[in-house]
């Protein structure tokens, strides 16, 4: 029997945690803010990739809701390189047809930072190519509260017949397919509050690499790996 491969399994949506930026810029003596950096260079490559491989949907943990305990510095360091991401890469990313979504909590960011993140949304809107989706300000149990008071307001209260295809209408991830393989880099094995209703059935793939690191072989190996996985959800079959 044929093993099953990247080029002939459907594989519509990835979700990476990328991870292990300040440790990367630790090791080489310099600032933690140099990984950040070096970090985007490696989402560049890793959309790249994964478009080139037939994956859709890409979704990123850029800035969690916890990432607000980290100094002051590096937190505003961390916006301001996802103002330069977006005005570095915002046309490039509109000629190659992708879509740019951000989902998380906006109510905490700064309007200069909302407004460049609905002007990259609006002018991404009808691309259909690849979608690029930036968790920002995003931490799982946030969104699933979030969710939930909307659902409650829309609702008058009354949640008893509430379905999880109708709850899940009211994530941020609404009119996304839930992840089909989450990877996270850096040697850590958690989901760090990410994409915790979404990944319920979701492949995970743990690698050593530092995000600053991770390539094109890592990107293939990790949906190599993936390839290899029986899917039952819950069942018996193959």
């Amino acid at each position: 029997m044929t093993e099953p491969s990247v080029e002939t399994l459907p594989l519509h949506h990835v979700a990476i945690i990328m991870d292990g930026n300040g440790r990367w810029a630790s090791s080489r003596g310099r600032p933690r803010v140099f990984g950040h950096r070096k970090g985007v260079e490696s989402l560049r490559e890793a959309v790249k990739v994964a478009g080139e491989l037939g994956v859709k949907q890409l979704t990123v943990f850029s800035f969690s809701t916890e990432n607000w305990r980290r100094p002051a510095e590096e937190v505003e360091a961390l916006f301001e390189l996802l103002r330069r991401f977006v005005a570095a890469d915002l046309d490039r990313l509109v000629e190659e047809g992708v879509r740019v979504k951000v989902i998380g909590r906006s109510e905490d960011l700064s309007p200069d930072l909302i407004k460049i993140i609905e002007n990259a949304e609006e002018r991404t809107l009808h691309n259909t190519e690849f979608k690029l989706v930036l968790a920002f300000n995003y931490g799982g149990r946030d969104e699933i509260v979030r969710a939930a008071r909307r659902a409650c307001r829309d609702r008058d209260g009354d949640l008893s017949d509430l379905t999880e295809a109708d709850f899940a209408r009211y994530l941020d991830t609404t009119d996304m397919p839930d992840p089909d393989l989450v990877i996270r880099t850096s040697g850590e094995h958690r989901v760090s509050n990410f994409l915790l209703w979404q990944a319920a059935y979701a492949e995970f793939v743990f690698t050593d690499v530092l995000w600053p690191d991770f390539g094109e072989a890592d990107m293939k190996a990790a949906l190599e790996e993936y390839a290899r996985r029986k899917r039952r959800y819950g069942g018996i079959n193959g």
